[in-house]
Parts: C-alpha cells; structure tokens; sequence
C-alpha cells in the first residue's frame, strides 16, 4: 500500500514536472515568436534580430568576402612600366579575380537586411519624444544595430567588383539612412568618395569626402578617408598632393601585400618629382614586404635607375645589371633588364649603347609582355628620331599587339605604324636598288666582300632564327609543364598581362583562350602582311563588283580555245612553281651563295633602266608620304627633289611638280612655289593640274574648296531628282574644273551618268560607269555603278527618261499579264489578318549601315521580347536590302511590333529612311514577282485602312501631358482615373511589358471587360483634337490646387442617381472609423445624405491645400472638410493631428530624403488607411529605391 502511494507520488511529481516543461518549451516558443517579429522595436527583438543576423547570414557573407579580397589581390597584375593604381580593383583585367565570392556576398548581406531589418519605430512615453535623445531615435530608420555591417559588405563588395555606380547607390543609401550615426554615414562616405574616383567624378569624390566629418572621426575611419584621398589626387595627378596621403596609408593600411604595392607606387611619384632618395627607400620598404616576385624584381630594376642619375653610380647599376642578366633567375625578364640598362645609357646621352640594350632585350626576351611593348615603343622612337624607318616600322608594328589600348601613346604609335607600313616598301626599295647599282661599278674584289659581308649577316640571321624558334619549343613544353603541375611562385601566368580567361591557374588549351598565342598569331601576321584593315577580301587590291565579275569565269561560256589557253596558263604556272621548288639547291637561288646576289645586280643597261625605274617610283611615293602623312619637309624635298635633278624624263614628273608646289605653298615659301607652277605652265600646259593650279581661285578653293563642292554637289543632286538634267552637266561640267580631284567627283561623274542613261546610250554609260570604279574604287556609289554595269551587261532593259531611283519599289518579275485585279486566286493578295504576318523593313543597299541596324534591332527584340522568338533575316537584292521579322501570329501584334520599334530612340533615326511593310507570308510570295513594294502599298491603303501604321509617330519626344486646372475638373473624375490593374485590356498586343498603342482603333467593345480595372471613356475635356490619348501616366482623381470643388473618389457616378450610387461608398467603407478621429469642427452646413449638391461643394474657402481628399471618406460626410485628418498621398510626413501645424516642424530635422514617419499616440489612421491609397504605397517605400536629392543616384534596398 505504502508503495503504492510512494509510486503514486513519484508520478504525480513526474507528471507535474512535465507539465512545467511543457509550460516553459511554450513560454519559450512564444518568447522566440514575438522575438522574431520585425514588426515590434523591443530591446529583446533588437538583440534576438542582431544576435542572429551577425552569427548566421552575415558571417557566411563575410567568409566569402575575405576569400575574394584575397584572391583579388593575389591575382592582380600591375604594369610597373606606369604609375600603378591605389586599388588592385583599378586594373579592369583585375575585377573579375573573386567575382563569385563577391556575389556571395552581396546574396549574404541582401538575406540579411530583408530578414533582419526593424524599421518599426519605438514606443516612447510624450517625454521621451520631447527630449533631444527620444528625436534622435525617432529620426533614425533602421534600429538593427547591426545591420550596418551587411549595408557596409554589400557596397564594398560592389566595389571590388568594379561595378562603381551601384556601389555608388549603395553608400549614399547609407549615408541617408543612417544619417543620425555620424560615424557609418563617414565610413560610407569615403567609400562612395572611392567609387566615384573609381568612374572618373572626380568633383563628386571631392565634394563627398569634404563632407566627413572630422569631428566623429575614428582611426579606422581616419586610415579609409587617407586611403580614399590618395587615389583621388593620383587619380587627378597630383602627385605631390598625394604623397603625404599615400605615406600614412602605406604605414597604417591594408595587408602587407597592399602596403608592398603602395610603397612601390610612392617610389614612382618621388622619381617623377626627382627626389632619388626618398624614391629608393620606399623601393627598400617594398622589397622588405617580401612582395611577390614581379613587384619584387620591379623593385630592384627601379632601383638601379633611380641610382644611375650619378655618373658614378651609373657605371655601377650598369655592372650590376648585366650581372642580373647572366642569372638564370631572371631568364624570363630579360627585356626588363635590358630596358632598365638602356634607360641609363640614355640619361647618359649615350644613344648607341642605349639602342644596342634594347636591342639586346628585344632579341633575348622570351615573352610578348607589356614591358617588352615598352622596349620596342622606346626603341621605335628612337629609330623613327634618327629616321632610320625601316628598323622603326618592325618595332612599331610589332609593340602595339602587346600594349593596352588605352596606354598613353599607343594612338600615336598605331599611326606611326600605319604610315611607316605605307613608307617603308618605297623606302627599302630605293635603298636596294641603290645599293645594287653601287655593287655593280665597284671592282670584283670589292664586291665579292661586300657579298661575303652580306653573307656572313644573313647566316647569323639564320642562327638567331633557329635558335628563337628552340627556345620557344622549350618555353611551350616548359609551359605545358606547368600547367600540368601548378605555377611556379613568381611566374604565375606572368605572360598574361592583360589576365587570362580565369586567373585562377587553369590549364588554357584552345588557341583563342591564350592570349600570348593570340598575341604572337597577331605578330607573325604583321610580319607577314604589314598592318591590314579587318575586311573582306582584305588580299585583294581590286575589292570593286566589276572586280568579281572578271573573276567569276562561266567555264561551260568558254570556247575551246578560250578553255586550252587557261590550261596552258595554269600549267605553266605549275612548271614555274616546280622549277622554283626543285632550283632551291641551286647557288641563284641560295642566300648563302655569291650568286644569288649577283643575279640581283644590274650590270646590263636594260638592267639599270628597270632599276631605275623602282627609284624613281619609290622617291616619288615616298615623297608624298613624308609631305602628307610624317610632315618632313627636309626628306620630302629631298626625295622629290631627286627625281627632280636626276630622272627628269620620269612619267610622272607632272605630279612631282605638283607636289612640290603644294610643300613650298604649306611652308610659306612662295618663290619655289611659283617656280614649279611655271615649270607645270611650260611642259604640261593642257593638264587638268595646270588648270588647277592657274585657276584665279586657288587659293579660294584651298580654303574653302570642300564646303563649295559640297554646296555644288547637293544643288546638282537636287537638280538630278527634279529631272534638271541641263543643271547637272553644267554642274559636272564646273566640278571638273573647279574641284576636278575633290571628294565628291565620282559623285558628279555618277549622277551624271545616271541623268544619260538610256537604252540607246546604256553602252556608252555603262563604259562610263566601269572607268568610274576603275578610277574610284573606294568611293560610296562605286558599289551601285558596278551593280549597273553588271545589269546592263547583263542585257537588262533601261527605262526611259532616265535612271529612277523609284524604280527599285516598282520592280516585279512579271509581265503586265498579271495585274492587281488578276482573275487567278493564287496570285491575289490576300485580306486576310488573323494569319502569321512579317515585318519587312527595306531600304536601297549601302544606303545605311546593315550591321547597325542588325544590332538594333537584335538588342530592342531581346530587350523587349523576352518570351517571344522572333527571327531576322536579311536578303539583298535587286538594289534593296530587306530585314524580315517573322513570328507574329496575326496583323495585330505585327503593327504593334512596328509601332514599339518607331518609339525606340536608337531605331527611330534610322527607320526614317526605311520603308516598313506588314505582309502576311501568304502575300510575301507575291510581292517582287507579281507586285512590286509600291503595288502593295496600294493593297495595304486600301484594304487594311482601318489598321493604317502611323510612321509620323513622335519619336525623338515623349507625348505632350494634358494639364488640369482646377477650372477644368471633368465632371466625372472616378471616369478618368487611371488604376494599377491595367492587366484586363484585351488588346495589348503581345509585347512581354504590355503597353498599349492608341492608334489602333479595332473593334473596341462597349463596356470593359470584366477584370479590368475601371472603364475609361475619354471624355471631350481630355481628347486633343489631334488623336490618341493625351494621358498616359496615373493622374489621381483629385488635383493638386486644393481647389478642386471637391473629393473625386467619393463621387463614382453624378449621372446615377439610382442604387447603383450607393455601391461606391460601401467599398470604402472600412475607414468608417475614422470619423471620430477629426477633431477638428464639427460641419453644421452639411446635410447628413446629399446626393446631387456634392457636386456644388464649397471648396474655396479649404485653407489645406497641399492634402487631396482621400477615396475612402463616407458618403454622408461628403461636403464636410474634414480633409486634414486624413494621410497624405504624397511623400510628405502624414497629417497626424488636426493641427497639421504641429508636425510641419518636424520636417526640417529629417536631413535626407527618407519616409522617416512620427508614429505618435494620436494617429491611428495611418495604418489603415495606407492600402486604400492607389497612389500611395507608404510600406513599399522601404523596400523600392529611393531618390537621394544630395548624391543624386537610386539607391535600392
């Protein structure tokens, strides 16, 4: 029994014990729910939300954050050649390094805020609210004290991804939200000081960082805002503003690798300035970081030239160096060596040895790296200085496929190629032939050593080529090696300086994912083709139409005499090439033997004549390219002159004259001019240059010569269309004389032509037209007069009275058998609309740019058309170029496509000069076979009037916006609003953003359909006469005067007196509660349920007029006033009180623009009344982006 009553006992207390675990797993469940509330601005809520926001999403975040820092700089490569940016993130092939850690991060501190974030204000008594303390946090938005740490991570790691201007938005966001804690909006702003440096707003980045505030500065702070300053004033160059910034963050910032990297470039700024001291004891501090091995041996390079401005220490830095170049450590940094000892020789004025270094760097260097770019850039200059040109256009060509784009002097050093690729074959042609001829009068004995010279020279040639091409192969296994294996510490894909496809030390196998492969592809086609324009048929000299047409043989057209005589051709082609081939061992044919240099020698007076003849092509060549393009008066004169005094029965000593006259009238040395405008006058009195340079406008012309002929060629081109055809050969006649080598000649000669053509001359102006593209083959209508030539040619028929350019929209393939009214149906157009149509954009060829408009056309279809799959093609012919667009299911969606395509900024110019046609693709078969465009146009008129595409559409502006007085309420304002359901209109043509095109005016039913937000009938006050709607953005019911004659919501119909009137005001009839709240005066005058008189309301006397009257006022308040009681739509601070004049104060201390709202005991409506408000989303503004009026970007939550 006892035991029984024991056991009892034991599990009364175990049940008891349960009970209270029970009790105390519920208290804590329910204490976690209410902690986990962001909606309640407790202190258990603050901690539990910054308790669990720093230890769960932040600290993932900021992992991933310090795992990108660190591979972004350990993947970063500088160009020491220049001044190195403050922050690896200034290198661009350096912000893809950490990319996926940065978006982790980003992701971390976005789950963060939108999980974490108390915005709620909190509960304070009246005394609190009054105090200096309580306003300060009233004023604050966001009360997770730890959230600004997510803020902070997101926008650096923005920042480090290079995208600037959204990290940009991200810090003025912070600065305006945390606006009340002086040291977060500080911090924030030397970042954003950092992004706008990072975009060039220099001005910006100044300003922001005037406005941190010294006096909440911490030192963490204080090392950010010095590290921000310094890459400001060196992105600015003011380097020695810069360096006391530069030095105290060099001390007291960043990792050990980061303060390596900014010594280094403090030692850059005191070489700039001169000061050799200070510059090689930062060198000493950055070798001292341990750097890795290329910031390393930068280091120690530039030592060795800032110490070699002493005479003494030059020799020694000299020694020194060429001891580095015998040290197998520095094998693959040859050319730095080198570049570093031929910089001394040159501060020593010692120019031969200084080109025999980098000479030596060139030859020896085992990359195509940017500091080898530099080598050749310094070598090219000083070759092209002594004008040794040759040996300047290899080093040219060569050096801009390894320097960046963007590198002070490459612009320069690209035009220099391009000239020097133009001079040089004239150049090394004359000093051949000179040196031939000078071989030819020597004695054999001293030929044959010169010869034996030569030789000598092209066998070391040979060796250094085998010997480069070893070296290579070892380099490519080595290479291979170490992709197998790892990177070496310090190579580390040294050879990408501009960063490989992934930095992360991946094997890279295909051709075009290696950029030193790329690069050497590049340069042995430079060597092998000289500079060449990306284009077709880049081989050919003669690219013209009438060029293809002699190149396309009909083999099955030839005679059999014609057939042998290309056989012939070919085979004895093939002999000559065998020859060649099997004469290889032949001593003529050896480099390595004396007779292959005396075959080249003109012994002969055949011999020299034709050598001659080279010289003086090439002097005269080179000539004008020295006076043109290099501006040499000396060589230039030198060379024309010689042509001049030694080859005087030149063919071409017209022109030398004349250029000569024109060097002479450019360097102001009119007596040599006249002399050679005589000599024109004496021996070529009849040629079109004599003419030129004896016309009484010469000097007129020369001035203003282009803006005449143009002037000329646009009132010819005017008389050509309005068939003035006596115009256009008076015109083409003065051309000619005037401006016979002017630009738009060939256009003269062509519209000439055209203004003659017919079918009894299409044979003579077809031989016209071909001489033309003979002539001119670059000019713009050289394309068209070939495809005319051909046509005629062809047999094709001319039209009468002249070329039409209209014709090429009138053209169809068939005879007038077939007609618009054609009895047969299959060759009938085709009504019908519910169909596929296309959109056929055409034009006449060459008259705009194909690949612009492709572009266009491809970005507005993807931009646009997410979902949809609409296909491009192009086709050319017959003179005109057509875009088809296909993939619209009916006519419909194809006029609103053409309708969004005309409102497109970038289209829009260019689709002026198009013609647009909406064709089924049963009608498309049709159209060039049995109608023409214009036979079409006709159709489309007459049978699809009602769907008529308006192409006068204002493109270039947004539509003119309806203004509203007061006058001018509607008398039924709920008709004209305009909701956010818009998602009911049945005729929004299947554009993914669902915009509408009012002018389309089909089959618009009576009545709305059922899901659509309101009926919108445009009343006679809202309509412009000139069509379509004049509205098109969500005007509230009620203005913005304050004198509207009343509330426009609590009206929805004054025409309906009936039942129906009463449905409005029951929808909004929840705000009902609000009615006790006003407190101010009760309306005596307004009777309890007016009907009609609410429209004569008496709003003038209403002194609120910044508050619109709200929707959800009940019916039978409706002449009251009782406006002020009630929210503000707008983004102003809501009406809290009855006296709104209590909550105005207030509004001054907010120093940003974000909804900070007073939530005080006595306003109760805000709440409730906020999802009532169409117009107005209050609780969404947290979460859309905000407009920040003092840094002037969006900045998005």
């Amino acid at each position: 029994m006892h035991r029984r009553r024991w056991c009892r006992t034991i599990d009364m207390r175990i049940l008891r014990k349960k009970h209270i675990s029970v009790v105390i797993l519920l208290a804590v469940a329910m204490l976690l729910t209410v902690s986990c509330s962001t909606q309640k601005n407790t202190a258990m809520t603050r901690f539990y939300h910054s308790f669990t926001a720093n230890y769960n999403t932040y600290f993932n975040g900021h992992q991933a954050f310090t795992e990108g820092v660190q591979s972004q700089e350990k993947s970063n490569k500088d160009d020491y050649t220049q001044i190195i940016p403050v922050f690896p993130v200034g290198n661009e092939s350096t912000r893809s390094a950490g990319k996926s850690n940065f978006e982790t991060a980003i992701k971390k501190a976005e789950k963060a805020i939108k999980a974490h974030s108390i915005q709620a204000k909190p509960d304070l008594s009246a005394r609190e609210r009054r105090s200096a303390k309580g306003k300060q946090k009233l004023a604050m938005v966001e009360y997770n004290p730890f959230l600004k740490n997510a803020w902070m991570m997101m926008g650096k790691s923005q920042f480090y991804k290079g995208e600037f201007i959204e990290a940009a938005s991200t810090f003025g966001y912070i600065i305006r939200m945390y606006a009340a804690e002086p040291k977060v909006a500080n911090e924030a702003r030397t970042w954003l000081a950092r992004c706008y440096s990072g975009i060039d707003w220099h001005y910006d980045a100044e300003n922001t960082l005037r406005l941190v505030s010294k006096d909440s500065m911490t030192s963490r702070i204080s090392k950010e805002y010095q590290l921000s300053m310094a890459d400001l004033l060196v992105r600015q160059e003011q380097f020695d503003a810069a360096i006391p910034f530069l030095t105290y963050s060099a001390k007291h910032t960043g990792s050990s690798l980061q303060k390596a990297r900014l010594w280094f470039l403090l030692a850059q700024l005191y070489r700039m300035k001169g000061d050799t001291k200070l510059a090689y004891k930062s060198l000493s501090k950055t070798i001292s970081k341990n750097p890795p091995f290329e910031l390393d041996f930068a280091a120690r390079i530039m030592q060795t030239q800032v110490l070699s401005t002493n005479s003494s220490q030059g020799v020694r830095m000299i020694s020194k160096l060429k001891r580095m170049s015998h040290n197998p450590k520095y094998k693959d940094h040859l050319e730095q060596v080198y570049f570093a000892m031929g910089n001394i020789y040159l501060a020593r004025e010692d120019t031969t040895n200084a080109i025999a270094s980098y000479e030596k760097g060139r030859t020896k260097s085992t990359s195509s790296s940017i500091e080898k770019g530099v080598l050749l850039l310094k070598l090219g200059e000083l070759y092209w200085d002594i004008r040794r040109y040759d040996h300047a256009q290899k080093c040219y060509s060569e050096a801009i496929g390894m320097l960046d784009k963007k590198r002070e002097g490459y612009d320069e050093a690209t035009r220099r190629s391009k000239v020097l690729d133009k001079l040089v074959p004239y150049t090394n042609a004359v000093h051949l032939q000179d040196s031939l001829q000078a071989l030819s009068v020597m004695d054999e004995k001293d030929r044959n050593a010169a010869i034996d010279r030569a030789i000598e020279m092209e066998k070391a040639r040979q060796e250094a080529e085998r010997k480069a091409k070893k070296d290579s192969a070892a380099q490519a296994r080595a290479n291979e090696m170490d992709g197998d294996n790892g990177t070496l510490p310090g190579n580390n894909n040294r050879n990408n300086s501009k960063g490989n496809a992934n930095n992360t030390g991946e094997t890279v196998t295909w051709y075009f994912y290696n950029p030193q492969a790329v690069l050497q592809g590049k340069e042995n086609f430079r060597k092998i083709w000289g500079q060449r324009k990306n284009e077709d048929n880049w081989r050919r000299s003669n690219r013209t139409v009438l060029a293809d047409i002699k190149e396309e043989i009909d083999l099955d057209n030839l005679t059999d005499e014609q057939k042998d005589s290309l056989a012939q051709e070919e085979a004895r082609a093939d002999s000559i090439a065998k020859a060649e081939k099997d004469s290889m061992s032949l001593d003529v044919n050896n480099p390595l033997k004396r007779d292959y240099y005396m075959k080249q020698i003109p012994f002969t007076q055949e011999q020299k004549d034709a050598s001659n003849l080279i010289i003086m092509d090439g002097l005269h060549h080179a000539g004008v390219i020295m006076k043109d393009d290099m501006e040499d008066k000396d060589l230039a004169e030198s060379m024309l002159g010689r042509v001049v005094n030694q080859y005087p029965t030149y063919s071409q000593m017209q022109d030398v004259y004349y250029q000569l006259f024109l060097m002479y009238l450019r360097w102001n040395e009119p007596d040599k001019a006249e002399r050679y405008k005589l000599l024109l006058q004496e021996q070529y009195p009849e040629s079109d240059t004599t003419k030129i340079v004896t016309n009484p406008n010469f000097e007129r012309n020369m001035k203003f010569g282009r803006e005449l002929e143009d002037r000329l060629y646009t009132e010819t081109y005017e008389a050509f269309k309005l068939h003035d055809y006596a115009t256009v050969e008076e015109n083409t006649r003065i051309s000619g004389e005037e401006f016979p080598d002017g630009i738009n000649r060939p256009k003269f000669l062509f519209v000439s032509a055209l203004s003659r053509l017919t079918p009894e001359t299409d044979k003579e102006i077809a031989k016209e037209l071909r001489e033309l593209v003979k002539k001119f083959p670059d000019s713009d209508v050289s394309k068209l007069a070939g495809m005319i030539v051909k046509g005629i040619e062809a047999g094709r028929k001319v039209g009468q009275g002249g070329y039409d350019m209209s014709s090429l929209w009138s053209y169809r393939t068939s005879s007038d058998s077939v007609a618009l009214d054609s009895a047969s149906a299959a060759n009938q157009l085709s009504a019908e609309r519910d169909i596929p149509f296309v959109c056929i954009i055409a034009y006449p060829s060459d008259s705009l740019d194909d690949n612009t408009l492709l572009y266009n056309l491809a970005r507005f279809n993807f931009g646009e058309y997410t979902s949809r799959n609409y296909d491009m093609s192009i086709e050319s012919a017959r003179g005109l170029t057509q875009f088809r667009i296909t993939g619209f299911e009916n006519h419909r969606e194809a006029h609103g496509y053409a309708h969004k395509i005309y409102q497109d900024k970038d289209l829009a110019p260019t689709l002026r000069r198009t013609r647009i046609f909406l064709v089924s693709e049963k009608n498309q078969k049709l159209i060039g076979v049995n109608y023409s465009f214009d036979d079409y146009a006709k159709y489309y008129e007459k049978m699809f009037a009602p769907l008529k595409l308006d192409s006068t559409l204002t493109v270039d502006e947004d539509p003119a916006v309806k203004m509203y007085y007061e006058d001018e309420v509607p008398d039924d304002p709920q008709a004209n609003r305009i909701t956010d359901e818009n998602d009911g209109d049945e005729y929004d043509i299947s554009g993914d953003n669902g915009e509408q095109y009012e002018e389309i005016p089909i089959d618009v039913p009576a009545t709305p359909s059922a899901n659509e937000g309101e009926d919108i009938p445009v009343a006679q006050e809202k309509t412009d006469d000139t069509g379509g709607q004049t509205e098109e953005i969500p005007i509230l019911p009620s203005t913005d005067t304050g004198n509207d004659d009343t509330p426009s919501e609590e009206i929805p119909a004054p025409a309906q007196p009936d039942a129906p009137a009463k449905p409005e005001p029951t929808k909004k009839e929840e705000p009902a509660k609000e009615e006790p709240t006003p407190t101010p005066p009760a309306q005596p005058e307004a009777p309890a349920k007016p009907e009609q008189p609410t429209k004569k309301e008496p709003a003038k006397e209403e002194p609120t007029p910044t508050i619109p009257a709200q929707p959800e006022q009940p019916a039978k308040q409706e002449p009251t006033k009782t406006e002020p009681a009630k929210p503000e739509p707008t983004k102003t601070e809501p009406a809290k009180e009855e006296p709104a004049k209590k909550e105005t104060p207030k509004q001054p201390e907010k120093e940003d623009d974000d909804p900070v709202y007073d939530e005080s005991e006595d306003d109760p409506i805000y709440e409730e009344d906020a999802p009532e408000q169409p117009a107005k989303k209050e609780p969404a503004k947290k979460d859309t982006p905000e407009e920040d009026d003092e840094e002037g970007e969006w900045y998005p939550i």
